[in-house]
């Protein structure tokens, strides 16, 4: 079924079956929009109807309810959405492709609708800041903006909204791309590294549904990707459109290779911008408001991103005044002189790393929980480096203690708590913490094995400091 714009696909839905599995962000709306243009609409859902709010406003409404552990048998839909949590290869989905049901999800349809020019960013770490980055330097330049995705907000059901003059802005994960079937006008990838190896069936998989995002691009596409990882210079060989490049530690590549363009840190802490003209000084690294040196790696991908569209002084401008996201190195308060960090956003080794990097001195650190199978051997030299006493919890606790007891580095273990939750963490730190310190909950770990997302985790985690 081919749609030429949202107002088509609204009608065309009409009397037609339509299954949503989940009701989480991507579904919420859409799921009522489709209600209300005649499709027969069922929400088949793993939770029971007690712990479902909207449930009766559902039924009212008109939808069916499928819910339970038996949540995805017998489904009877012409098209059903996939919820972005949900493994594209998961055996009941296989078995409704081969029946010949359409199976889609909420991002694939708003690529194929929307109107206006989309950025779209994925990464192993730093992807959530880079998309508020980029989309905070389009709209200071003028432009209307559309943020979403990955980071919390549908776009397809404000579709209808967007004028062909806007431009979107998508965060994207691996298991929103492993299905699309379209990419984005200007495609960028932060980094790859170890992640979801607990839902992907290997690494490689991982791999090739991040590089998803550009491999549907064409001649007048744009492809951004990092030099300093190598797998994503490895990416360029397949690229389709013009790729640029941002770089932390590898300035000197832009300086001498000659159709070599993008931002890149030079040896003396400034961004710099190479493109057709030259080389532009934007800024020195130290005017950007966010801590930590991962986040110039953010400013330089968007900035990459951005450049020919945003001016200097515009980039200037946001990094003076941006403050960052929540729950990524976010202060909560600061007890008894010592400051307490947020940073559940960190759910793999290499997201903790670079909070750990943050700080100048060694800090109290929490780590742990739910397992991803993910190696830890990658942190354990920089958590002897970084932390003078190690709270750990969850699944992952004797991983993370495992990997610190057989890294090689010549550095001590610190000492290091296991504790039962997060309550037991932050009080422990509480105890142990002095005028000075710095408190970081950076898990390293998935938030599941206790909380339903890490946004959870980083609202319990702050509550708990604020009761301090």
């Amino acid at each position: 079924m081919l749609f030429s714009d949202i107002h088509d696909f609204y009608r065309k839905i009409k009397g037609k079956k339509v299954a949503f599995i989940g009701i989480g962000v991507s579904h919420s709306e859409l799921i009522r929009k489709a209600a209300s243009c005649g499709a027969l609409v069922t929400l088949c859902d793993k939770r029971s109807e007690d712990n479902i709010p909207e449930a009766n406003e559902l039924r009212e409404m008109g939808v069916m309810l499928s819910l339970g552990e038996e949540y995805l048998n017998n489904i009877d839909a012409d098209i059903v959405f996939r919820t972005p949590g949900m493994y594209f290869e998961h055996p009941a989905l296989r078995k409704l492709r081969q029946a010949g049901v359409c199976i889609t999800s909420e991002m694939e349809l708003f690529f194929e609708l929307c109107p206006c020019k989309i950025y779209a960013i994925t990464g192993s770490d730093g992807k959530t800041t880079t998309s508020n980055l980029i989309a905070r330097m389009l709209t200071e330049s003028g432009k209307k903006v559309h943020l979403g995705g990955n980071l919390g907000r549908a776009l397809l059901p404000i579709c209808d909204q967007i004028s062909p003059d806007d431009c979107a802005v998508v965060e994207l994960s691996s298991f929103q791309l492993i299905s699309m079937r379209q990419s984005p006008d200007v495609a960028v990838i932060t980094n790859v590294a170890p992640n979801h190896l607990d839902v992907h069936k290997d690494m490689q998989e991982y791999i090739d549904a991040k590089r998803n995002i550009f491999m549907h691009q064409n001649g007048f596409s744009r492809l951004i990707l990092n030099r300093d990882n190598d797998i994503t210079r490895a990416m360029e060989q397949d690229a389709r459109g013009a790729v640029e490049w941002f770089s932390y530690s590898r300035g000197q590549d832009f300086l001498s290779a000659l159709y070599l363009n993008g931002a890149f840190l030079d040896g003396e802490g400034n961004i710099m911008l190479k493109d057709r003209e030259g080389i532009h000084k934007i800024m020195h690294k130290s005017l950007i408001k966010l801590p930590g040196e991962h986040n110039v790696e953010n400013y330089l991908t968007a900035i990459s991103t951005v450049s020919g569209e945003v001016g200097a002084d515009v980039v200037r401008k946001v990094a003076a005044e941006f403050g960052g996201v929540e729950h990524r190195i976010e202060l909560v308060r600061e007890v008894d002189g010592a400051r307490y960090y947020n940073d559940s956003i960190a759910s793999s080794p290499t997201r903790t790393i670079a909070g750990l990097k943050a700080f100048k001195d060694k800090v109290i650190l929490i780590a742990g929980g739910y397992d991803k199978n993910i190696p830890y051997a990658p942190l354990a030299p920089y958590i002897k480096e970084n932390v003078k006493l190690l709270i750990t919890m969850g699944t992952t606790a004797p991983k993370i203690e495992a990997a610190l007891s057989e890294d090689s580095s010549p550095l001590p273990v610190p000492e290091t708590v296991r504790v039962n939750d997060m309550a037991e963490a932050v009080s422990l730190a509480h105890e142990r913490a002095a005028e000075g310190d710095i408190v970081l909950m950076s898990p390293a770990s998935a938030s599941f094995d206790k909380y339903r997302n890490f946004e959870e985790r980083g609202r319990h985690f702050k509550e708990l400091v604020n009761s301090l």
